[in-house]
């Protein structure tokens, strides 16, 4: 019961984050929607997709669609800003609840890379699609890596991110058209 009294904030950051999860989860067919809103539904997508940590939501293809209909580089800047703030919740689970992840190999990895890279480790994991900025939203709360710093970084690698990845795709849609007409 001590351990509980000593932990309760970190507990209850963790319950919220899966609280969050959860809903976002019951609740996906209706953030799809969101697209209808444009700029604004790409922001929130991004928002509401990165606020998950544990049951991940596939906003970037949600913003692949609304890339063909509206200016990628703009949608890649609304949504990595709502991305950039959806992170938030993993700094959050990270400033709450280092000890609890301290026996974990990945974590353990990541926050030595943290410690030696600073913002160019969280401008890579925001980048590379491959690694989760979840775990580099995570160890960055843990380090008390200020929080003005990890949303730049953050914002700086998925901005990179989503502006190759849309243009590509609005690249490749008109290329594919070209060749089927029809599909256009």
């Amino acid at each position: 019961m001590d351990w509980i009294k000593r932990n309760y904030i970190s507990l209850l950051s963790i319950l919220l984050v899966i609280v969050i999860a959860v809903l976002i989860f019951i609740y996906r067919h209706q953030i799809e929607k969101l697209g209808n809103l444009g700029y604004l539904g790409a922001f929130l997508i991004s928002l509401i997709g990165s606020l998950t940590i544990i049951l991940p939501v596939p906003g970037l293809l949600m913003l692949v669609a609304l890339a063909a209909s509206f200016n990628p580089v703009l949608i890649a800047v609304a949504g990595s800003t709502g991305g950039t703030l959806g992170e938030t919740s993993g700094y959050v689970l990270g400033h709450s609840g280092r000890h609890i992840l301290s026996s974990n190999k990945t974590y353990m990895k990541t926050e030595g890379w943290m410690k030696k890279w600073g913002m160019w480790a969280i401008m890579l994991f925001a980048f590379a699609p491959v690694l989760p900025a979840d775990v580099a939203g995570i160890a960055s709360g843990a380090l008390r890596f200020p929080l003005w710093k990890f949303w730049l970084a953050c914002w700086i690698g998925k901005t990179a991110k989503y502006v190759m990845i849309l243009l590509a795709s609005v690249w490749g849609w008109h290329t594919i058209i070209r060749f089927f007409p029809w599909l256009g």
